[in-house]
């Protein structure tokens, strides 16, 4: 059953990365991101890890997808009337989110103890606490790598800060 799931959630993924690469409308474009982005997270439940799923929904589904539409809206992207009907998009994005919310919600009734299920086992090695594991491997043995991942993105946001500023100081002059 987890291989099912597992191909399921990489067939999407493969098909939405696939969609935000094709889709010519930018916006529909990132509503395929947003769904990719949800499968992952999904694909990281199958895989056990709780934390990075919850993490990959509120990083990038929240956070980055947000800063791509508004960047989106910044641009002033002209609507041509061609997009006006796209009702096949929106079901192809619709039905697969409506097919594994019926999978997952009639899953999540089954009592046999014989049948397998995403939760762990008690005795199973997989049972430990995934937030205390990632944060003691994130400050210890790739502490270096991320301080210096943070004082990258300090230089790229005060050099973005820099540039617009001066876009900001020649359109006044």
């Amino acid at each position: 059953m987890s291989q099912l799931f597992f191909g399921y959630f990489a067939g999407m993924i493969a098909i939405t990365s696939i969609l935000v690469v094709a889709l010519r409308n930018p916006v529909y474009s990132a509503l395929s991101l947003l769904v990719m982005f949800f499968h992952v997270a999904g694909l990281f439940v199958t895989l056990h890890a709780e934390f990075l799923a919850a993490v990959q929904i509120i990083v990038y589904a929240g956070a980055i997808l947000v800063l791509y539409l508004f960047v989106v809206m910044i641009l002033n992207v002209k609507q041509d009337d061609r997009y006006h009907s796209q009702w096949r998009v929106a079901a192809f994005v619709c039905v697969p989110l409506l097919i594994e919310s019926i999978v997952l919600l009639s899953g999540a009734g089954a009592t046999d103890p014989g049948s397998r299920s995403l939760q762990s086992e008690p005795n199973d090695p997989i049972d430990t606490d995934n937030t205390l594991a990632i944060g003691k491997i994130l400050f210890s043995t790739y502490l270096f790598p991320f301080e210096v991942a943070s004082l990258v993105l300090l230089v790229a946001m005060i050099g973005a800060i820099v540039l617009a500023k001066r876009d900001i100081g020649e359109s006044d002059a």
